[in-house]
């Protein structure tokens, strides 16, 4: 599976896209809406009529609300994510991707998605969904059978306007780069000879695996990506710019944790 994702501006239009994607055949489950803002609002767009998913109501655990009333039998969840604050995502790929993302989705929930296909999770980028949330954008994702599929759906999402995940993940950066840039200098090294390696180990430790673990718990998976990047890389300097781009990454990540439980 390959995931392919889009971001909005206006929620909208994310939705549009969301119901365009099934109404050309993605499953339910693999396919998703995830928004910023107003749980209760969200959660009364569900027609009252609507029958609740089986299990969901035993699957709440911490997380702030369910419906269910989704084109295709799914549900909207709704739950706090460290470091955004709250989230509301559809079916069972919204609520993998929550969950990912460090929300408590409940035990019943996590029992549908240990029966469900997650293969293509997009751990590594969902930092960028995150940002994009922060932001009050939209992100809508779904998961491709093949290259081809993928290559469709990616055709889909940018005519109805979306945003690729690569041109979300650079500007990003580019909203980091002069803090971070100055705080490199200050050890003496070169930030724009270095750049490439230190943006690379702040991204890892975003990884949404990992970025919650204690760092003697994710060291070990650390040195594993710099030796991956020195083979990558033999006659470069990796060592230091990556593992202070690591460090900043996981600082970064608790600052947003901080501030978002200060809110």
């Amino acid at each position: 599976m390959e995931a392919v994702t889009g971001i909005f501006s206006s929620r909208a239009d994310a939705k549009r896209a969301e119901e365009r994607l099934r109404a050309i055949g993605v499953p339910a489950d693999k396919v998703t809406l995830l928004t910023q803002g107003n749980i209760q609002k969200e959660l009364e767009s569900v027609p009252a009529d609507a029958t609740e998913q089986p299990g969901m109501g035993k699957a709440m655990g911490a997380v702030v609300g369910a419906a269910a009333g989704l084109t295709g039998g799914g549900f909207v969840m709704a739950a706090l994510v460290p470091g955004v604050g709250p989230v509301s995502a559809a079916g069972l790929l919204g609520a993998a991707i929550l969950g990912a993302a460090g929300a408590s989705i409940g035990a019943a929930t996590g029992a549908s998605l240990e029966n469900s296909t997650t293969e293509g999770l997009p751990e590594d980028e969902i930092f960028v969904y995150e940002d994009a949330l922060r932001k009050g954008r939209s992100v809508v994702v779904a998961l491709a059978a093949d290259a081809a599929e993928a290559s469709t759906l990616r055709e889909l999402l940018k005519a109805d306007g979306a945003e690729t995940i690569d041109a979300a993940r650079q500007q990003w950066w580019i909203g980091l780069r002069s803090a971070e840039q100055e705080n490199y200098s200050r050890s003496g090294r070169n930030f724009r000879d270095d750049e490439k390696f230190y943006r690379l180990g702040f991204e890892a430790a975003l990884h949404a695996r990992t970025r919650c673990m204690e760092f003697d718990q994710v060291s070990a998976e650390m040195e594993s990506n710099l030796e991956d990047l020195k083979r990558q890389y033999p006659d470069a300097d990796v060592t230091e710019p990556f593992t202070r781009g690591y460090q900043r990454g996981r600082t970064y990540y608790q600052n947003l944790c901080n501030e978002s439980k200060a809110a």
